[in-house]
């Protein structure tokens, strides 16, 4: 749970960062990559990572809705990666002008329940680090390259 603004912009700047890097390994000829027929695609991952934040952002009182733009059928690697990086700077954004530290620790409902805008909030980093973990496996299966996000991957390693 996020008890400072200050905290959870840099937890999610950091995060962001090694989003972006699995986003950026995309291509548009492996967005239909599944582990297996009926599973998420890396399309479908690429896109959720970049437009979920804005479903968090809002049970905490923030607009983010802005940044997605209109709403697409068929996306593609570049719709998926300009997407979020226009959604990670409004989440800044609107997080440093619109919550207070006080706010943070508030309570409010939301889907969950009774929680607090800090624990949503690390809500949406778990949130997106579960799902980066998936393109990751998939990235790997689909021979395209997997960006080390929280340390070198064996590929890194291996210069």
């Amino acid at each position: 749970m996020y008890r400072t603004v200050n905290d959870f912009i840099t937890d999610w700047s950091v995060a962001a960062e090694g989003t972006l890097r699995v986003l950026q390994s995309l291509s548009d000829e492996k967005l239909d990559q599944a582990i297996v027929e009926g599973h998420s695609t890396l399309g479908w991952l690429g896109w959720h990572l970049a437009t979920s934040p804005a479903f968090f952002a809002g049970l905490v009182g923030l607009d983010v809705n802005s940044a997605i733009g209109a709403k697409k059928d068929q996306v593609n690697a570049t719709d998926i990666v300009e997407t979020y990086k226009r959604v990670v700077e409004k989440v800044k954004h609107e997080t440093e002008a619109n919550l207070t530290d006080e706010k943070l620790v508030e309570k409010i409902e939301s889907f969950a329940g009774d929680t607090t805008r800090g624990a949503l909030l690390r809500g949406l980093l778990d949130h997106q680090t579960h799902h980066r973990g998936q393109m990751t496996v998939l990235l790997r299966q689909a021979g395209l390259p997997v960006p080390g996000v929280m340390g070198p991957t064996k590929e890194e390693q291996q210069g």
